[in-house]
């Protein structure tokens, strides 16, 4: 089932797969990585000026990494619910590269920034794009589902 969005988008002639709706009716979509810079300007331009979440997990052991954004169209003086879309952007996990949407919502920061630190996405064209929680020295991707803990005492004496 195609949303309010994804119809809007195949009207402009804009490329993306739609992928329904959440359990709370937020219509969720599917960009290419390469489409995704692009659209996202679009999108903001269109009205969703808020970058509500910026997540990404890995999808399956040795398959693709999601980077998901939550935006909200924030519309001053309106009083009713805030309409809202999901996008995912799905990556290789060999060379996993999304573009960044820093430049299009800053909030997008910290965010990108953790998704890399995590899970090794990199975000093109991103001004700060290095470890945020894990120290710089620190070695893999502690959220892909084939990430190899380090044993306690390696860890102890590594410092």
């Amino acid at each position: 089932m195609r949303g309010p969005l994804s119809a809007w988008l195949v009207k402009h002639g804009l490329v993306h797969r739609s992928l329904g709706f959440d359990y709370q009716g937020i219509e969720t979509l599917q960009i290419k990585p390469e489409d995704w810079h692009s659209i996202a300007v679009i999108l903001y331009v269109y009205g969703y000026n808020y970058l509500r979440s910026q997540c990404a997990y890995d999808v399956a052991p040795g398959g693709l990494l999601a980077s998901i954004y939550h935006l909200t169209r924030i519309e001053y003086g309106i009083l009713d619910q805030p309409e809202e879309v999901c996008i995912k952007v799905f990556a290789p996990r060999k060379n996993p590269r999304i573009p960044s949407v820093f430049w299009v919502w800053k909030s997008a920061d910290f965010q990108e920034r953790e998704s890399y630190d995590m899970l090794g996405i990199s975000y093109d064209n991103h001004p700060r794009l290095k470890r945020i929680l894990m120290p710089e020295s620190w070695i893999g991707w502690p959220l892909r589902k084939d990430y190899i803990a380090p044993n306690f005492y390696e860890i102890q004496d590594a410092h």
